[in-house]
């Protein structure tokens, strides 16, 4: 099905481009159009709200200024600055690509679409973006939030949860990219971000709503088709904090899978017996710790895409004194660390709420 048949596209990208020099929002990454600054951008959107993002740009920039300070910055540096943003492997994929263009592309992030696409973590949306916004290039960049908006203005009642229905919009929007490529991207994000909003679209505001079809025929809020996402998994959990001589066991995630890497306290699911007996019994078994609990902290419920973690927060005390030693045996990844320093370590965001509890300052 053709669905640019009878489409004003010339009317449609004056329009869009009209309202987009005069409505833009003045966002950190659009000072310029360094295709570093605009490749961390895009990367930190992903899954996050440009409110959100904003002071995190703002501290990651200022830390790593350049693509050539960011290769040469420790993984755990990075973690840190990323620390609360989530989907941690976002940042891990961008620390590895800068380093490939230092290495292979002499620290000029690549302009064409074959070499920027082979770079970790960067996908068909993010190569769209930089090479349009930064280069101009005719690219498109489209990911949910303009198939959101091309569902509607266009009427396509195909799920956009399918890979399909993203080269559709991919090869639509091919179609509709004037020379002007950086703007009317960046137009149609922000007439998603600002107009055509995922609930009460504000059809009476939107400057190119009478090339709408979807409005039209009255379905614009019905659009996109969208599979329904399972239910995340509920997950009951307990956390211990004990302290011994003035430091605090902590533990370094696995190297891979969820939050891999990243420190927290010890903790295991809440199954059968209590939530005291748990963490005990798991303190014992796997760091041979001895404890007994002498506070209930404010428990901690984190929402991730497809899980739920509730976590049940004890603070104790150990019996049994356990050295450095012991526990390097174990081979657990633990450690014990002075309370003050516990702010050097990159934890997820459920664990940060802990650690907040103990360091009310940080």
């Amino acid at each position: 099905m053709n669905y640019l048949q009878d489409f004003p596209i010339k009317e449609f990208q004056e329009k869009l481009l009209y309202w987009f020099e005069r409505n833009m929002r003045d966002l950190p990454w659009r000072q310029d159009k360094d295709p570093y600054k605009i490749w961390v951008s895009e990367i930190m959107l992903q899954q996050t709200r440009v409110d959100t993002v904003i002071p995190y740009f703002h501290r990651f920039i200022e830390k790593f200024p350049s693509l050539e300070a960011l290769a040469l910055a420790k993984e755990d540096e990075v973690l840190k600055q990323w620390e609360g943003l989530g989907y941690y492997s976002r940042a891990r994929n961008l620390h590895s690509a800068v380093q490939e263009v230092m290495e292979s592309y002499e620290g000029v992030v690549p302009n064409s679409l074959k070499e920027i696409s082979s770079l970790k973590g960067v996908g068909s949306y993010t190569a769209g973006a930089i090479l349009s916004i930064a280069y101009g290039q005719k690219e498109p960049a489209v990911d949910g939030n303009v198939m959101r908006v091309f569902s509607r203005i266009l009427a396509i009642e195909e799920d956009i949860q399918k890979p399909k229905t993203k080269k559709l919009f991919e090869e639509i929007v091919k179609q509709l990219i004037p020379d002007n490529a950086s703007y009317f991207n960046q137009g149609i994000m922000e007439l998603g971000a600002l107009i055509c909003t995922p609930q009460s679209p504000k059809c009476l505001t939107c400057p190119v709503s009478e090339h709408c079809r979807g409005k039209e025929k009255g379905i614009q809020a019905s659009l996109p088709v969208k599979t329904k996402k399972k239910k995340p998994r509920y997950l009951q959990m307990v956390a211990g904090v004990i302290q011994q001589d003035g430091k605090v066991l902590i533990r370094q995630r696995e190297e891979e899978g969820l939050l891999a890497r990243l420190y927290e306290f010890p903790n295991v699911e809440w199954t059968s017996v209590s939530p005291e007996e748990t963490i005990s019994k798991h303190l014992f078994e796997q760091y041979q710790i001895e404890s007994v609990i002498i506070d209930r902290l404010e428990s901690v419920q984190h929402t991730f895409s497809h899980l739920v973690w509730d976590i049940t927060v004890f603070q104790l005390k150990e019996l049994k004194k356990v050295s450095q030693h012991d526990l390097g045996i174990l081979k657990t990844n633990a450690k014990w660390v002075e309370l003050e320093e516990l702010d050097r370590y990159t934890f997820p965001v459920s664990h940060q709420k802990i650690k907040n509890q103990l360091l009310p300052n940080s």
